[in-house]
């Protein structure tokens, strides 16, 4: 299974380190054969919104070539939503069998036509900005629509990394990783289309 993990200038990196630690799980205990996992990036080197900057292992590769692809968030998803150049090379992921995002990642998303018809959700800041993308707005910590998952802000990420781990392979495996994250808080054996609700 090979995954893009696509970083961007100005993204908030919690949104997607968290997405990472458990996803990469997959690999490390092989639940999954062949798991690798790419950065990439539309330039060699992108700073996150607090300085941080990380190396992309491939520059605007064809997004095809990988089974999920992963958008995270930060605000410089407000300006890359209308950035045609930027967007064109996210929509070379339209036959990724899988394609996440976290926080405002699913502007990007929703920006690239994937979310039309679809149930999403993000940041809670931002839910205004992602209603003209999708077919609703859900105010969850994570939102599956078919092969579509969604996470709400920041620290959903978690949530989501787990969650897509326990879509992709099964309760007992995602039980593993959340021992190895000591993350108390996802509920195991619970997958739906709409998981953790905001409000309870």
């Amino acid at each position: 299974m090979k995954m893009a993990i696509v970083l961007f200038d100005g993204m908030t990196s919690m949104d997607f380190m968290g997405f990472y630690e458990a996803i990469t799980w997959l690999g490390i205990l092989k639940a999954k054969e062949n798991v690798s996992w790419t950065f990439c990036a539309d330039k060699p080197e992108v700073t996150d919104d607090r300085r941080l900057t990380f190396k992309a292992h491939k520059v605007r590769p064809d997004l095809r070539e990988f089974d999920l692809v992963f958008l995270p968030g930060g605000m410089a998803t407000r300006k890359l939503q209308y950035d045609e150049t930027f967007l064109d090379w996210i929509r070379t992921a339209e036959a990724v069998p899988y394609k996440v995002s976290v926080c405002t990642g699913a502007l990007l998303l929703g920006a690239a036509g994937f979310l039309e018809g679809k149930r999403a959700t993000t940041n809670s800041s931002a839910y205004e900005l992602l209603t003209p993308y999708c077919a609703e707005v859900i105010k969850a910590r994570v939102v599956r629509d078919g092969n579509i998952i969604t996470g709400g802000g920041v620290t959903a990420s978690i949530d989501l990394g787990l969650y897509t781990v326990e879509w992709l392979t099964n309760v007992d495996f995602a039980l593993q990783v959340q021992k190895k994250l000591e993350y108390p808080y996802y509920q195991v054996g619970q997958l739906s289309d709409v998981y953790m609700r905001q409000d309870g």
